[in-house]
């Protein structure tokens, strides 16, 4: 049942239990959710379903107006453990298996269709760019094309050492998965977009850029296996368009203004060389001057990234 959005005025949203979720070891009792927003009641004959990356959840509602006014109803599916489904005690973001989450997409999907919409176009940022990538490849639902946000296809480093990586993790993650990991993650990202610090992005502290975000284990070994689908080629059968910013930063330790042209958490070398293996009709887009989150840049970068993808969307999307 569509109720009125909790966290965006205006816009309506769905939540389920997810039947067959699992929860961890140490996690509270109770089911599981995951929640379709929708802009508002659908009016228009094509549909878009956007999906969030790590630490993050859908409140970027300019993206939804930019989808309106290009005649798509837009939708954004928060997944288990994330934005407004995370619950106190919840391993944030935590998941063994990126092929779980065919359950909220094919859930979306259904309740999508219930709205008069037949067929979709996919979007996804970061992770959720991985994820859409691995559903599109793998599920039989038709898919009117795939948009990609600086999707996470690859990890930062050398190919060498996460080669060598790859099999220690997966023992340790079998045996202890929800173990925290120990990064060095910078904050600088946060600092970029937050409306609190440096950005010019109002959103809930509590959804995105929250320190519970923990990477974990099993989590960690959970994104290594999509990736390597990815290496090893996903055969994408509908038009694909990939989008990064034109350089990264991850070495940088303090804050200057320039940090807000670049990617300061991945390497958008390494994604880009990874774009043919998506499939046969693969369009990659390097944005001058864009963020990590493409559509959070600037102006007049942001304008430039919604003009590629109506560039893209005039040749590629019935």
């Amino acid at each position: 049942m569509w109720t009125q959005d909790r966290v965006l005025p205006g816009y309506q949203a769905c939540s389920w239990q997810l039947e067959d979720a699992i929860l961890a070891d140490g996690e509270p009792d109770r089911p599981l959710t995951a929640t379709l927003v929708r802009r508002q009641e659908p009016h228009h004959h094509r549909a878009v379903l956007y999906v969030h990356g790590w630490n993050d959840y859908f409140f970027q509602t300019h993206l939804a107006d930019y989808w309106d006014r290009r005649g798509f109803d837009f939708y954004a599916v928060d997944l288990r453990r994330y934005g407004r489904n995370l619950r106190p005690g919840l391993f944030a973001g935590y998941i063994t298996n990126l092929a779980d989450y065919s359950a909220e997409l094919d859930e979306s999907y259904r309740l999508i269709a219930e709205d008069g919409h037949d067929l979709i176009t996919l979007t996804g940022h970061s992770t959720g760019g991985l994820i859409t990538a691995l559903w599109a490849a793998q599920s039989d639902r038709p898919v009117n094309g795939l948009v990609l946000n600086s999707p996470w296809l690859d990890m930062s480093g050398s190919r060498l050492g996460l080669r060598a990586m790859r099999p220690l993790l997966e023992g340790a993650a079998a045996l202890r998965p929800t173990s925290g990991i120990s990064t060095s993650e910078s904050e600088l990202y946060a600092q970029s977009i937050s409306s609190s610090m440096n950005g010019e992005w109002d959103y809930d502290l509590d959804f995105k850029s929250n320190k519970g975000f923990v990477p974990r284990l099993g989590w960690a070994k959970a994104i290594v296996a999509g990736q390597h689908q990815v290496a090893a080629g996903l055969d994408i059968g509908c038009p694909v368009l990939m989008m990064t910013s034109a350089r990264s930063n991850l070495s940088a330790a303090v804050w200057d203004d320039s940090l807000k042209s670049v990617d300061l958490v991945l390497d958008v070398e390494k994604l880009g060389a990874l774009a043919w293996k998506l499939g046969p009709v693969v369009t990659l887009v390097r944005i001058e001057g864009g963020m990590h989150d493409l559509i959070l840049s600037p102006h007049p970068v942001r304008d430039e990234v919604f003009a590629e993808m109506t560039r893209w969307l005039k040749v590629y999307v019935r």
